[in-house]
């Protein structure tokens, strides 16, 4: 009687949770249910029904997106921006978080714990100083100059992450490795970044997502029109047609595509990824 007592009040419980969830996972949906909904309106139309569902699927503003803006050459200088910072840091990242989980040298502490704070400082703080020395560098309306910038911004966290991860490989792999004579770097290669891809494809998705989503960085460092961002540009897009929601939202269902393609392309990994150096 105790035992169907206890699963009975479970159920309740249950269903609460359940329909938490729910509600949590409509509510986080809303937005870009309405960006697409939208985005298929004509523009008569959504004077008239702002939230329900279209009448009939318009695909004109997305044709317009496409061969009257410049959102091809936006989207394109941000998949090199972001292809190039997430290479860029995550070779870095690599390096650095083996070192620092695996090499005995001095100052190994100190050298992690002043990485992990730059995570704590704010991008903005360093504007002033960056911009001066890319000016005298010449660095300013460069792909090199800008991915560099984002490679540093988001390599702090690469560290924490890919040292939390190294730290719970067993340490009879490295023994092994070392008895067959293999060395630190040949280690890395062929043992740590195979067992470690579910982290660093972790690390890509975010990293990705936070180059793709920037605007700070692409306006004061890409000012030349030629190198503007997909983030950049919407801004001016989006004032260009204030008047014309469905117009803006189907430039945001552009931008949007990328990053959700990714993320459902590397999702098992990706939550894999979150609980790296959870357990041990």
């Amino acid at each position: 009687m105790a035992v169907q007592a206890n699963k009975i009040s479970k159920k309740p419980d249950r269903a609460l949770k359940h329909g938490i969830l729910i509600v949590a996972t409509a509510i986080a949906l809303a937005p870009t249910l309405f960006m697409i909904l939208t985005s298929v309106k004509s523009q008569e139309e959504y004077i008239f029904n702002k939230v329900g569902l279209p009448k009939s699927v318009v695909l004109d503003h997305f044709r317009t997106v496409l061969f009257e803006s410049d959102f091809i050459g936006w989207m394109a200088n941000s998949i090199i921006l972001a292809v190039g910072a997430v290479a860029l840091s995550t070779v870095v990242s690599c390096l650095g978080a083996y070192a620092i989980a695996r090499m005995q040298f001095p100052g190994r502490g100190l050298l992690f714990s002043i990485s992990t704070s730059l995570m704590a400082i704010p991008p903005v703080v360093m504007i002033v100083p960056l911009f001066v020395l890319y000016t005298q560098l010449r660095l300013i309306s460069t792909y090199e100059g800008a991915i560099v910038i984002y490679a540093g911004l988001i390599t702090p966290f690469s560290v924490y992450l890919l040292v939390s991860f190294f730290r719970t490989l067993p340490r009879e792999l490295f023994e092994a490795a070392r008895i067959d004579g293999a060395g630190d770097l040949l280690i890395l290669l062929k043992i740590v970044i195979p067992l470690s891809l579910p982290a660093l494809l972790t690390l890509v998705v975010v990293n990705a997502l936070y180059v793709w989503n920037d605007l700070l960085i692409a306006i004061i460092f890409l000012q030349d029109d030629a190198k503007r961002t997909l983030m950049a540009g919407i801004s001016v897009f989006q004032g260009r047609y204030n008047d014309q929601i469905p117009l803006t939202m189907a430039g945001m269902v552009f931008a949007s595509a990328p990053m959700i393609i990714l993320y459902l392309a590397f999702q098992k990994h990706y939550i894999q990824g979150l609980m790296a150096g959870s357990v041990k």
